[in-house]
């Protein structure tokens, strides 16, 4: 019993409490693309671009039927659809697809064409968006 004693009573107590670092942030190198990243709309809020990026991100699966694919926000009351719009190609080690859009804001109808890169399952970011030209 007195050995029991002995080894509570001289038994220590440690605590962790994390601490910073003291040599400051690490520095992050390497290339970077100083232009912004294109937008679809500058009149789009956030669930637009919500809803629109997930009507593109089907419209150009590889495993997609090829049919346009619409999306639409009734609060805002925009609206648009997507067609992929070519085979898919590789750039950066990324596969990549043209695309064709058509948004609607307020009476106000545009087509763009853009290009778009798969980043992750269902995630691609736009490379392109411009107004679209029409063949012919």
């Amino acid at each position: 019993m007195a050995g029991l004693l002995i080894a509570l009573a001289t038994g220590g107590c440690s605590v962790t409490m994390p601490i910073g670092s003291l040599a400051g942030d690490d520095e992050v190198t390497g290339s970077t693309d100083a232009r912004p990243a294109p937008i679809l709309s500058s009149k789009f809020d956030a669930e637009d671009t919500r809803r629109a990026h997930a009507a593109l991100a089907i419209a150009v699966d590889p495993q997609g039927n090829g049919a346009p694919v619409s999306w639409d926000n009734p609060v805002s009351g925009k609206k648009g659809s997507f067609v992929a719009a070519g085979p898919l190609y590789v750039v950066d080690d990324r596969v990549c697809r043209s695309f064709i859009a058509q948004l609607t804001l307020a009476s106000d109808t545009s087509q763009l064409q853009g290009s778009t890169c798969r980043t992750g399952p269902n995630e691609w970011f736009l490379r392109e968006v411009k107004p679209w030209l029409k063949p012919g």
